[in-house]
């Protein structure tokens, strides 16, 4: 893999026209990985949130572990029994510019640690596959969030408590979600009053614990 090219990967993958077309483009990089690199995204997402409640964070640690592992497992599966042929739905204009936005923040330090780059990029390879070929949110059913509130799914459709809370946070995935926003979530509300570099450092706090760069 040290011969990757994220920012080529990413072109392909924006130039891709069905949901089978996409799957297949993703699962040959994906192959390419290793259950390591799974536990590297692992052991960085404990590290991104050890500050927080003990409690809750073991609760982030087992959505986050069973979510890697479980979409892991689809993208081989998914390859090896031919799965993605049937899936002929044309993608959204919004995939694309979801893989510019992967190359993008992909690019970011590269330089200085191109390993973290690598990583970085099966996070948003997990993810596409989860927005873009199964059409689910990247967060899981039961993803816990502060305040209480959880993603869900109710009669075909899924919520989010932060699906309308990206604001100005690039590399958040939530515009690329296909869950709607939770209504009357009781989501933890921003600084009263707060300025506006206040508001968006709570923002930034928020999606730095749940869109994590690997």
């Amino acid at each position: 893999m040290a011969d990757l090219n994220i920012s080529d990967e990413c072109r392909k993958l924006a130039n891709l026209h069905t949901r089978g077309e996409l799957g297949t483009g993703i699962s040959k990089i994906v192959q390419n990985y290793t259950q390591r690199d799974l536990k590297r995204m692992e052991w960085n997402f404990s590290e991104s949130v050890r500050g927080i409640d003990v409690s809750y964070k073991k609760k982030l640690e087992k959505t986050i572990r069973e979510y890697l592992y479980q979409t892991w497992e689809k993208i081989r599966l998914l390859s090896q029994q031919g799965g993605f042929s049937p899936m002929k739905d044309e993608l959204s204009k919004k995939a694309g510019e979801f893989w510019v936005m992967t190359a993008r923040e992909c690019a970011k330090n590269c330089d200085v640690n191109p390993e973290i780059c690598r990583i970085r990029f099966l996070k948003y390879l997990l993810a596409g596959f989860s927005i873009y070929v199964l059409e689910v949110p990247p967060h899981p059913v039961g993803m816990p969030f502060p305040g209480g509130d959880a993603v869900s799914l109710l009669d075909g459709v899924y919520y989010c408590p932060v699906r309308d809370k990206s604001g100005d946070v690039d590399s958040a995935l939530c515009p690329f979600c296909p869950a709607k926003q939770t209504p009357e979530s009781g989501y933890l509300k921003p600084p009263v009053k707060g300025s506006e570099h206040r508001k968006q450092e709570y923002l930034k706090k928020t999606f730095d614990f749940h869109h994590y760069n690997g």
